[in-house]
């Protein structure tokens, strides 16, 4: 009996106020960002032919240590974990010029969501700091700046 009075009440105030909505549905502009196919792109956006090393990981995944050209990227796919949470983090050098950042690039949310536009993470590391593609807006959103001093990595391992 509670669970029908629970039901009845959450049905009711719905009913009562149209504007409240518990539906994660998608929209005519949402595609279902939770079962389709996500891809996130790291690129080499720093000056005067700077190497970009990127190594990124998941608590499932470690994608390995790239080095990249300027202009280039790398990128991978995923599916979102239907149990648990899918979180992707970025560890980012240019010994160049002796600064570094580790940032996630992928969590769940839905304003990461509609920045990407429900597919597409495009991350570009410049040379005051890392950015993210706001595709539907079409900007470039800074969101992290370097930290300084050089990292010495072991076997992919921040030493």
């Amino acid at each position: 009996m509670p669970f029908f009075f629970l039901v009845l009440s959450l049905t009711t105030l719905m009913a009562a106020n149209p504007s409240t909505s518990t539906s994660s549905a998608p929209t005519k502009d949402q595609p279902n960002s939770l079962f389709g196919t996500w891809h996130v792109h790291v690129v080499n956006g720093l000056s005067n032919n700077k190497i970009l090393l990127v190594h990124c990981k998941s608590a499932d995944d470690d994608l390995g240590e790239r080095h990249l050209t300027v202009g280039s990227e790398t990128q991978w796919h995923f599916k979102i974990a239907i149990i648990g949470s899918t979180l992707f983090f970025c560890f980012m050098a240019s010994d160049s010029d002796h600064v570094h950042v580790r940032l996630d690039v992928f969590w769940l949310d839905q304003e990461l969501f509609y920045r990407c536009n429900y597919k597409h993470c495009i991350w570009t590391a410049r040379d005051d700091g890392i950015y993210l593609k706001n595709i539907p807006d079409n900007i470039d959103e800074f969101k992290h700046g370097w930290e300084m001093g050089s990292v010495l990595l072991v076997n992919s391992t921040i030493v």
